[in-house]
């Protein structure tokens, strides 16, 4: 499994970043991608998780509650 990830959600691009831990646990980062060449990190927002794939999934989430906390009503609906 390769280290970063590309998500987009409703128009917004999002480099998800894994970052694994020495006691095998794994970390998420989610960059803000408004241009190609200029990424906004987010602030993290949770303990390391068991997996990558977990991992994953929350930085996904977390994208899609951003997005929703700027231009919605932050309950998904935009």
């Amino acid at each position: 499994m390769t280290n970063e990830h590309a998500f987009v959600y409703s128009g917004h691009a999002f480099r998800l970043v894994l970052e694994p831990d020495p006691r095998g646990q794994y970390q998420v980062a989610v960059d803000w991608m408004a241009q190609p060449d200029q990424a906004t990190r987010l602030p993290q927002d949770a303990d390391p998780y068991a997996t990558a794939e977990e991992a994953l999934r929350h930085g996904q989430q977390q994208a899609m509650r951003w997005v929703h906390d700027r231009t919605g009503d932050g309950q998904g609906q935009a």
